[in-house]
């Protein structure tokens, strides 16, 4: 059975080192035998603004609608970008923002204060570059953007 991968670059520059990584790691699972979609966010055109939060509606420009079909599609989703100021690139969290919605990757229960994980059964791989020691960013920093990644956005969606 092929494994479905889509493979999120999310540093703006598709020629950096994350660029470098992105491509390897989307040729290297294709050799393997599996499907790859590519979602570059750096070649995207979408707002990362959340305008209004969850307090209204903001349609999804065609790029972002094309990203949830691609995740939804993916058994696997592989996210590389570089860890800047401890955390994502300012263009990943917005796109975060704006893919990762009520109804695609969660919907909270009524009257609960529990929620549904609409994208469990995929698996997350985080793939992220940074300038500073391993160690400094696990024990003196507290690993911010990893956990957040890990947790807060593809736990709290039901990716493992």
């Amino acid at each position: 059975m092929t494994t479905n991968i889509v493979v999120v670059l999310g540093h703006p520059d598709s020629e950096s080192l994350c660029g470098a990584i992105a491509r390897a790691y989307s040729e290297g699972a294709r050799s393997a035998g599996a499907a790859v979609r590519e979602i570059n966010l750096g070649e995207m055109t979408f707002d990362p603004v959340l305008r209004h939060g969850y307090r209204g509606v903001q349609p999804l420009e065609p790029d972002l609608v094309a990203a949830q079909e691609a995740i939804a599609w993916a058994g696997q989703v592989v996210f590389v970008y570089p860890n800047w100021w401890g955390s994502m690139p300012a263009l990943l969290k917005g796109f975060v923002d704006r893919v990762f919605l009520p109804g695609f990757a969660f919907t909270y229960r009524e009257n609960s204060q529990l929620w549904d994980r609409l994208l469990a059964g995929r698996r997350g791989r985080l793939l992220v570059t940074m300038d500073s020691p391993p160690w400094y960013y696990r024990w003196v920093v507290g690993q911010p953007g990893h956990r957040m990644m890990r947790r807060a956005i593809l736990g709290f969606s039901g990716i493992t």
